[in-house]
């Protein structure tokens, strides 16, 4: 069974940029889509980014569009997000997730493997 361990949040400035990357091991083939979701304390986990494994397609939150960036290495298994311009609206627990449907969402539900979640904050 697949297993997701996500790295690289922490704080920085707002404005600033960091990477995120979940490493999936035990990896499935029928895996179809790897995304990143955040939830803040008080909110619904919200989807960011997800991409196909088949194509790497992608599909984005409108609030993250033209500063996040979703992307992946098939090699080792990594998925990564890169967040440039973070803003305090950005600070959130940050999942990584697994989909076996080959349709694409931003919607939890359909979402079977997560991880544990990485933190990052954004300081004014």
């Amino acid at each position: 069974q697949v297993q997701l361990v996500e790295s690289g949040g922490g704080t920085v400035q707002a404005g600033g940029s960091l990477r995120l990357s979940c490493q999936a091991s035990g990896y499935d083939s029928s895996i179809e889509w790897m995304a990143w979701f955040r939830q803040a304390p008080g909110n619904w986990r919200e989807g960011v980014a997800t991409i196909s494994t088949r194509d790497d397609s992608t599909i984005y939150a409108d609030s993250v569009t033209g500063r996040f960036s979703i992307s992946r290495d098939k090699a080792k298994n990594l998925v990564f997000l890169q967040m440039n311009n973070l803003g305090p609206e950005d600070a959130a627990i940050y999942y990584c997730a697994a989909r076996m449907s080959r349709l694409g969402t931003l919607s939890s539900v359909g979402y079977t493997t997560w991880g544990q979640g990485t933190q990052v904050t954004v300081s004014s």
